[in-house]
């Protein structure tokens, strides 16, 4: 199987699985205990997870703190909820995690529009009484880069708070400047799954999704794994020392993919965008059997979270194609573990798949 959904999840790193080994713990080790206990073990893996938070730190902008959340969608849920801003605007291209949630706080919810390249315009306008804009770094379906600064800095001129969702580009891209919460997830980062984090600026007040416990600096509730944890700042520092050569390593694939896919149209602007995302459609495809049918090749139709559910995706619907266009693309998605050849054999089988239903490529 030739694995490119790097936008599903990312393989997890080595040296990120070598970093959780000793929290796993057994009946022999004291690499199980809990990292809240006041005992050696205890403060031990407590002291591991204070190492992973400052790795984790390294990706985020100074000035604020890193609280460990369950993952992005839990993130997100805090941030969208715990500051209790009663007037939300979200780009209509977000993640379900932000537009399920602002749906249900703002039943007034204010959704800014993308243009055919899927991108929001910085000058969009703004509710006069919004309390929070949420727009994503890096779309999960098409790639596109969103103009967060921008939007930042006019959301604070009107005295909203800004929420970014960088889960696809924490690792790749520089942090997304002026905001005030960033939610991010590790296994989108070579780091496992289950923990992911919000960072919250020094002077934002918010309240927590989840009592019970008081951890987190009482705004996240539950024992946190350390060796879960320990894998996230792993993948994190890595992400800090390979940077550079992740992104020249998905400039080169991107090239590579391009020239092999020239019958296919692109989703979504070619300058704006993460490389590592590569959303193409072709006339007549019926995207769903092609799925099914060249089964040597790990890609997708759009989200994973909405895999199966036989909607057309709402970010190319945003980007003005009809649901039967929409129907008609594919998202290829690489990284760092993706190599040459691995494009080179999964082109070849998803042409000829499509060719299979009768399409010229």
């Amino acid at each position: 199987m030739i694995y490119l959904d790097y936008q599903a999840t990312t393989p997890l790193a080595p040296e990120a699985r070598e970093a959780m080994l000793p929290w796993l713990g057994g009946p022999d080790s004291q690499g199980f205990a809990n990292p809240h206990s006041p005992h050696r073990g205890g403060r031990a893996a407590a002291a591991a997870i204070e190492v992973a938070r400052e790795q984790v730190a390294a990706l985020l902008p100074p000035g604020g703190r890193v609280v460990f959340t369950s993952g992005a969608t839990e993130a997100l849920n805090m941030a969208l909820r715990g500051t209790h801003a009663r007037r939300l605007a979200v780009s209509a291209i977000e993640h379900a995690a932000v537009l399920d949630v602002a749906r249900a706080h703002d039943p007034h919810l204010t959704v800014l529009p993308v243009d055919g390249q899927g991108l929001v315009d910085a000058a969009v306008p703004l509710p006069h009484d919004v309390g929070l804009v949420a727009v994503m770094q890096v779309n999960n379906e098409i790639g596109t880069v969103q103009p967060i600064p921008v939007l930042a800095a006019r959301a604070h001129a009107m005295g909203a708070l800004m929420l970014c969702d960088a889960v696809q580009g924490a690792g790749k891209l520089a942090p997304p400047a002026g905001c005030d919460l960033i939610a991010i997830s590790a296994h989108k980062l070579y780091g496992p799954k289950g923990i992911g984090a919000l960072w919250v600026r020094d002077g934002v007040a918010i309240d927590p999704l989840i009592l019970g416990g008081g951890q987190e600096g009482g705004l996240r509730a539950g024992t946190l794994s350390p060796a879960l944890v320990a894998g996230f700042g792993a993948a994190a520092r890595l992400c800090t020392t390979l940077w550079e050569s992740d992104a020249a390593h998905v400039d080169r694939l991107w090239t590579r993919a391009q020239a092999l896919l020239g019958g296919w149209t692109l989703n979504g602007s070619a300058t704006h965008r993460w490389r590592g995302n590569l959303n193409v459609r072709l006339d007549g495809l019926d995207a769903g059997r092609l799925l099914s049918e060249c089964r040597s090749v790990a890609i997708s139709a759009g989200s994973a979270c909405a895999s199966g559910s036989g909607r057309p995706s709402h970010v190319l619907r945003a980007l003005g194609l009809s649901d039967s266009v929409a129907k008609t693309a594919l998202r290829i998605g690489f990284g760092r573990y993706t190599r040459d050849e691995d494009i080179d054999r999964a082109i070849a089988a998803i042409c000829a798949a499509a060719r299979s239903q009768g399409l010229s490529v």
